[in-house]
């Protein structure tokens, strides 16, 4: 779920923090992906009739389907994927899984009900709500990956939070998932759509941590506390608090607990024994791998074992699965190219640094007759 109506309230208040690329913007850079979310993405996305692809033998393959051309896309426009898979979930989340299992029964029962009337339309939402990624669909796509010569990694935790974590270690410039919670465990930049659009080029959607902050006029410790109070996977939230009631008590009174001395308990439910803290020391400090020494390898594809793991048992079209591995070998030689802004470090303004030029130019003219030129690039070879 992540952060329950975030991007909403982000595109409300806060427009600015939000731009729309493609793929092309972001030629050079690395990416840390939520696997999980992207499997998810593409067990309910890449679909015939309806349906998930599956082999004659009815194993399913739109997984490996969606995992196998949208990384060729995505390194055909020079970005190196670096996919992160969840962990061990932290036991706040018990509470969130049971919910998501009952939701899973009771869309079970409604299938059921569509099946008998014969609502084809109701059919495929409810099979759609009943797509959970299982452990063979994660070591099916770690096999995949590692035969196409792309990056993986399991975290010791959520998958979110250690890409947040390797952002902010700078070892990837964003993170991609459409789980909005990156942006509280930390993220300076978040990436939506990013799948969807190496498979259907639709826009990125990029959201700036510090821009989302000076929009909403919050530092993280408050947005963190927005967060919860929005609906996160780690606690409840009080019953009765929509997303722009959220946003206006976090405003003034800043954190949670001023706002429950403040609040209107016969207005408003607060869960009992509610947790927020603990769910804010979870995204405050999140179990992580030491990013410093983590290192990243793309290396070149294995062209005959992906042929055999693909066009065997999982019956891909062999021409077609060749043919990809010709664009990862192309992409990899043309990604050899820098981003410009990687051989330079832009150094931020000092303050009153204008004014002082000023000054200086005003005395130099006084004195020597001779303005100094003004506007000089401020960056520093690294």
């Amino acid at each position: 779920m992540g952060i329950l109506g975030l991007a909403k309230l982000i595109a409300d208040v806060s427009p600015h923090a939000v731009k729309e690329t493609d793929l092309k913007s972001y030629f050079g850079r690395k990416v840390a992906i939520d696997a999980s979310m992207c499997l998810y993405q593409f067990l309910t996305a890449v679909r015939s009739e309806g349906n998930q692809l599956t082999s004659s033998d009815g194993e399913t393959t739109s997984h490996l389907m969606g995992t196998f051309y949208s990384n060729i896309r995505l390194m055909e426009n020079g970005i190196k994927p670096i996919y992160v898979f969840d962990g061990k979930p932290p036991n706040l989340k018990s509470g969130e899984l049971e919910k998501r299992a009952e939701r899973r029964e009771e869309a079970k029962k409604q299938l059921e009900q569509a099946e008998s009337t014969g609502d084809t339309e109701a059919m495929d939402k409810f099979n759609r709500r009943l797509v959970k990624v299982g452990k063979q669909h994660v070591q099916e796509c770690k096999d995949l990956l590692k035969l196409m010569g792309i990056p993986y990694f399991e975290a010791p935790g959520e998958a979110e939070a250690q890409c947040a974590a390797l952002v902010k270690a700078g070892k990837v410039y964003a993170t991609a998932t459409e789980d909005m919670d990156a942006l509280t465990f930390g993220s300076n930049v978040l990436l939506r759509h990013i799948t969807f659009s190496a498979a259907r080029k639709i826009p990125i959607q990029e959201f700036h941590l510090d821009k989302v902050l000076a929009g909403l006029e919050l530092n993280q410790s408050e947005f963190i506390d927005l967060g919860i109070l929005l609906g996160c996977d780690y606690c409840d939230s009080i019953r009765g608090i929509g997303p722009k009631r959220a946003m206006e008590l976090i405003q003034k009174h800043r954190n949670i607990e001023t706002i429950l001395d403040n609040l209107d308990k016969n207005k408003f439910t607060v869960p009992s024994d509610w947790i927020y803290k603990e769910a804010r020391e979870l995204f405050v400090h999140p179990e992580v791998a030491d990013c410093e020494s983590l290192e990243f390898k793309w290396v070149e594809p294995d062209e005959e074992g992906l042929v055999k793991y693909l066009c065997g048992d999982k019956q891909f079209n062999e021409e077609r699965v060749r043919n990809g591995v010709k664009k990862l070998r192309s992409s990899r030689s043309n990604s050899t190219q820098g981003r410009l802004d990687s051989f330079f470090k832009v150094l931020p303004a000092t303050p009153n640094t204008g004014v002082k030029r000023k000054v200086e130019d005003k005395s130099s003219t006084n004195k020597k007759k001779k303005a100094t030129p003004s506007g000089k690039f401020r960056g520093k070879a690294k």
